[in-house]
This record gives structure tokens, sequence and C-alpha cells, in this order.
């Protein structure tokens, strides 16, 4: 069996710490969300405001563990207030600390392969699909092959189908970007300094709920990947990401 390619140095190791701090932000990011399982557009919103999604994953999940609101000024259609009548799940401020904390190990390094990649041509090389590879027979052919399951063996270094070129080039250059910029709008120290961030993504709801699309993304990114990795040879594959080297 020929030796694997390996891929550079510099793309292993921020794959690496990449790969580790994406696992700690989902872990920290799901019991924040567990705290508030609700998603909203806008500016603001909390419990006794409508949600544009709900989610199941905690015993917060439409509770209806309120007291009847009453409006906190003359005006029936203005703030409500109402007090729980039920203990919540709440572990968000350790939750938040990790997040926030880890999301540096993600953005800077991402910073770092993103910038040594243009500097050093490597996503016009090997991530940007050419105008032959995006034409209609070739995109049909390579999605055939991954609907049957018929992925060749790695090379170990970056040799990518069409369907691989694409959705690399989703995650660094629309969705790692969006969930980096969603997650500082998030921080109010950031967004007190950069308030174009609030503008840009509609308020810190908007925001939020784009962060949490985005990071969804990356998510299925990930498992599809890995399922790719083991279909397409596990230990040569981890031999070209980690060591560089191998058969």
């Amino acid at each position: 069996m020929t030796p694997i390619e390996p891929h550079a140095r510099w793309v292993r190791i921020s794959h690496a710490v990449i790969g580790v701090s994406t696992l700690v932000l989902a872990f920290s990011g799901f019991v924040i969300l567990m705290a508030h399982p609700r998603l909203y557009w806008g500016i603001a919103g909390n419990d006794l405001t409508p949600a544009l999604i709900e989610l199941p994953i905690s015993r917060n999940y439409k509770h209806a563990g309120y007291t009847t609101p009453t409006p906190l000024t003359g005006n029936p259609d203005g703030p409500m207030s109402a007090n729980r009548t039920y203990d919540i799940f709440n572990e968000n401020g350790w939750g938040r600390s990790l997040h926030f904390l880890t999301a540096w190990f993600l953005a800077i390094p991402g910073l770092v392969y993103l910038l040594m990649g243009l500097a050093r041509r490597h996503f016009s090389s090997w991530i940007w699909p050419t105008r032959d590879e995006l034409s209609a027979s070739n995109i049909r052919r390579d999605l055939a092959a991954h609907v049957r399951l018929q992925i060749p063996p790695a090379s170990g270094g970056p040799s990518y189908g069409v369907l691989q070129k694409v959705s690399y080039a989703l995650v660094i250059f629309v969705a790692a970007p969006l969930v980096t910029l969603t997650g500082l709008t998030l921080s109010p120290a950031v967004t007190a300094a950069f308030p174009v961030l609030l503008t840009m993504f509609g308020g810190y709801q908007s925001a939020r709920t784009i962060h949490f699309v985005a990071f969804v993304m990356l998510m299925a990114f990930v498992l599809v990947h890995l399922m790719m990795v083991a279909l397409s040879g596990f230990r040569r594959q981890l031999l070209g990401i980690t060591l560089g080297g191998g058969r």
C-alpha cells in the first residue's frame, strides 16, 4: 500500500486544537441552551414572549410555571412581570464562562488557519472547486457515489471530491465566521466596544438564533465528516491528520 499523503503541519495542529475546542463548545453550549431552550428574533425575548423555536431539552421546556403576568406599567401591552412557580434548571454561570473561554481556542486557531491558507494558497489549491468540478454531471456523479457510500480509499492528504470541497468551503468561509461573529455579539462587553455587531445581526436574540443555527450546521458537518473518515479508511485518515505519515 502506498504511503499516505500527509497534511501540512500547520493544518494538522490547527485541526487538532479546533477539533477539541469544538467538542467543548458543543457541550457547554448545550448546557446554556438547557437553561433557556427558547430562541427568538429581534432585540429582546424571555419566557413571557412568543418564541421562534422552543427545544424540548430540559425541564424548562414549555413549563408554563408562572403566575399570572401583570403589567409593569399602566399599559397592558407593555412590559410584563411574573413569578416562577417551580425550580428551573439553571447551570448558566459556569456554562457561559467555559463556552466563552473555549471560543477563543476556536477563533484564534481558526483565524491562523484562514490566514495561512490564504497566504500559502491552500484554499485555491485544495478547497475551492474549479469550474469543471462544479459541472452538473460531476456533482451528480459525486452525489450518487456518496449516497451509495462508494467512498474511495483515503490518500491521507487534501485530495477532495467536489462535494467535500463545497462543504469545506461553506464551513470555512460561511458557517465558522458566522458562529464566531454572532458569538462575539452575545457578549455585552464586545458589543459595547463594537455596537455595529448588534446592528449587523438585528439584536441579541437574532444573533443568538443565528449562532445556534450556524453551530447546528457545523455539528452536522462534523458528524458527516467523521462518517466519511470511517468509510474511507479511518486509520489512514487519522495518520494523515495527526502524525502526517504512515501507511
